[in-house]
């Protein structure tokens, strides 16, 4: 048999395969019972203290997204509705600025469901923005600018969008993506010339709202869409799990192409304020200080971002109004539950959740603080209703209770499928074997199920892995490595480390000698994929370990040392006391034994949530201001030194100056002579 035969025999197997799945699922499905009493305890609890929440009902899904927003425009015009460091907005004044933008993509595109990019930092007028293309009856692709222009590319061209909307920050990256060939409109520069009365369009809960892209195993994003009503049902499904009412504060730390779209939502569609925070930019030690003043009473964060909100706490901050912390995006374990514990009061309720962007939120599991966590992993839970959760073995036969399977969700409130992209839909989702409107959708997860139904979370089956609460998967940026010239072989997996941490680790074979260092690695990839998809670690291997049957033996990868990596830089030792403190609180938190005063943070490992510790320690330790972005900015131990004992110098004492002042001269002079003894080489 040659290749070609193969080519036809595959898509008969495939089929073969799937109507095998079908035919063993065609009875699996049957309701889940409701939470256990201890369950429903505590979500009788978790109400805000007015007791004004208002249950989003059945129907009111069957309708388009702003007849939702506008209903609460209509209820509570002069409440708050957004609010940022620099911007807010009341109901009445967002629906206005949404409707201004919607009659400018309207006036440019005219009527019709198609894509509109929106190139927009996160804050108060990407929310407007969003609302804007819903209301105009297109369909929204976030664009994150950070993303870096190659990535961006490929996403225009994919989603096909004829207009990005923009604003005066990243307009010149708005002409150089749409080279003459797309529409822009830049906020900025609307005025307040155009209309602001309600577009009033026939949406259909059917009309396709979203498309989000997500990392792709085969080298280019995936892309999910979404319609009206699917978005509207996961909106309605965290409502009345956690009944958030008009009084409530939300949080949207999130940033990146997903926006937190549920967040979003599920904030803006009943009452509710939402407030946008980029962490990128802000950093995490404000962050306990933001949730005090603002009051915020509902807090929706990734675990790793929690963690490292609780290592900056001091147990003298309460947290009175904070009445729901909803974590996600990587596994919660017995230890986060504890940090809650300690740090928040009586009042206060934690919640474990399983979502997918194709599913919406599907499962959850309550905390208080009686609650006991028996195993080092806290359950994802319950079903909610309209949602079937079974477990499947490779032959779609459903495996019975303490059994290992993959986790599949039965619903008519699913994505529709990927954008542009049918072959990869009709693996994914799958039609009711009974032949109803409710679908299939493999989720790739693993899972264990208990006797009464609670759901534990054991991972991705396949090689997608969430870092940093980030979705990524590995084989795409398996592919981008291998590109490198001096890579013959690599292999990228998620590693534990002892810190508790996830990271991101690259393991190649070298095709020639002497092999790639971690700074040239690091380069290369930067040019290709976006920050969070860069491995904090580049291990060399002779050969790769494999399996029996010749395939690459992943859980034999060892989990990188402590050494510090092969960098561009030589190693330069600490040569002030500064210096030296410095050096070893940047070797703790990135998890290295020595770290020279010219590496990069980041070539060393380090990424954004790492170097927010590492601002905190600083800020601290020396009681500085300094700023997050200054570690992008100047990311060697020598260039903080240098900030830090400038600062110190403007509160020291007579005889502390002169040595200080001793000190910086030594080092001066010192650089100066290898200076002039690499320019003389």
């Amino acid at each position: 048999m040659d290749e070609h035969d193969w080519v036809n025999i595959i898509p008969v197997l495939v089929r073969g395969c799937l109507s095998v799945r079908q035919q063993h699922m065609s009875n699996i499905f049957t309701a889940i019972s409701d939470l256990p009493p201890e369950q429903r305890a505590i979500q009788d609890k978790c109400f805000h203290p007015t007791g004004r929440f208002v249950e989003f009902k059945r129907e009111e899904i069957e309708q388009s997204i702003p007849d939702r927003f506008e209903q609460q425009v209509a209820k509570h015009p002069d409440r708050l509705a957004v609010k940022t460091k620099s911007h807010q907005f009341t109901y009445d004044e967002l629906n206005k600025a949404a409707n201004r933008v919607a009659r400018a993509i309207l006036a440019q595109r005219g009527e019709g469901n198609e894509p509109v990019a929106l190139l927009l930092e996160q804050g108060a007028a990407l929310i407007a923005a969003l609302f804007a293309v819903l209301k105009a009856g297109k369909i929204c692709v976030p664009l994150d600018p950070s993303l870096g222009r190659a990535r961006i590319t490929s996403i225009l061209e994919d989603s096909q969008a004829g207009l990005i909307v923009t604003n005066s920050m990243n307009f010149h990256l708005a002409i150089k993506l749409a080279r003459n060939a797309l529409k822009l409109i830049n906020l900025d520069d609307l005025g307040s010339r155009i209309a602001d009365e309600n577009p009033a369009l026939s949406i259909s809960p059917d009309t396709l709202s979203w498309v989000l892209y997500t990392s792709g195993s085969t080298g280019k994003p995936k892309e999910v869409a979404n319609n009206h009503r699917n978005l509207l049902h996961n909106a309605l499904i965290r409502t009345n799990a956690f009944h958030i009412c008009e009084h409530d504060r939300l949080t949207l730390l999130a940033s990146g192409t997903g926006l937190a779209t549920g967040n979003i939502l599920s904030t803006l569609l009943n009452g509710a304020a939402l407030y946008p925070l980029d962490i990128r930019e802000e950093g995490v030690a404000p962050l306990a200080d933001w949730l005090i003043q603002e009051e915020i009473t509902i807090f929706y964060l990734g675990v790793n971002i929690f963690r490292h909100i609780a290592s900056t706490l001091t147990e003298k901050e309460e947290f009175p109004k904070v009445r729901l912390i909803r974590l996600g995006t990587d596994q919660v374990t017995k230890n986060d539950v504890e940090l809650y514990k300690k740090h928040f009061s009586r009042s206060c309720i934690l919640v474990n959740l399983l979502s997918t962007s194709e599913t919406g939120t599907f499962r959850y599991y309550f905390v208080d603080k009686e609650t006991s966590i028996s195993g080092n992993s806290v359950p994802v839970g319950y079903p909610f209703e309209d949602m079937k959760i079974p477990l499947l073995d490779e032959g779609g036969k459903e495996i019975g209770v303490n059994g290992v399977g993959e986790i599949v969700v039965k619903s008519r409130y699913l994505s529709p499928g990927y954008w542009r992209r049918p072959e990869l839909t009709r693996a994914a989702f799958l039609p009711d074997p009974k032949g109803g409107d409710e679908r299939i959708y493999l989720t790739g997860d693993l899972g264990r199920m208990s006797e009464d139904g609670c759901l534990e979370h054991l991972g991705r089956r396949d090689f997608q892995v969430k870092v940093r609460g980030f979705r990524i998967e590995t084989g795409e940026v398996e592919m981008r490595l291998s590109n490198h010239t001096a890579i013959k072989e690599v292999a990228v997996v998620a590693q534990r480390y002892q810190s508790g941490d996830k990271r991101l680790v690259a393991y190649f074979v070298p095709s020639s000698k002497p092999a790639p260092n971690t700074s040239e690695l690091r380069r290369f990839l930067s040019e290709k994929l976006p920050d969070y998809m860069i491995p904090s670690a580049f291990v060399m291997l002779e050969a790769m370990p494999l399996t029996p049957n010749g395939k690459v033996d992943r859980k034999a990868l060892p989990i990188p040392d402590s050494s510090r990596p092969e960098l561009d830089t030589p190693y330069v030792a600490p040569r002030t006391p500064v210096e030296k403190e410095v050096a070893q609180m940047w070797a703790e938190v990135v998890g290295v034994d020595q770290v020279g005063i010219h590496d990069n943070f980041f070539d060393l490992g380090g990424h954004s949530l790492a170097a927010t510790r590492v601002i905190s320690r600083v800020i601290n330790t020396f009681k500085v201001e300094l700023p997050i972005k200054f570690l992008f900015e100047s990311p060697t131990v020598a260039d903080m030194a240098v900030v830090i004992t400038e600062n110190m110098v403007k509160e020291a004492r007579p005889e502390d100056l002169a040595r200080m002042l001793t000190e910086l001269e030594a080092i001066s002079e010192k650089e100066a002579r290898q200076r002039l003894a690499d320019e003389s080489r």
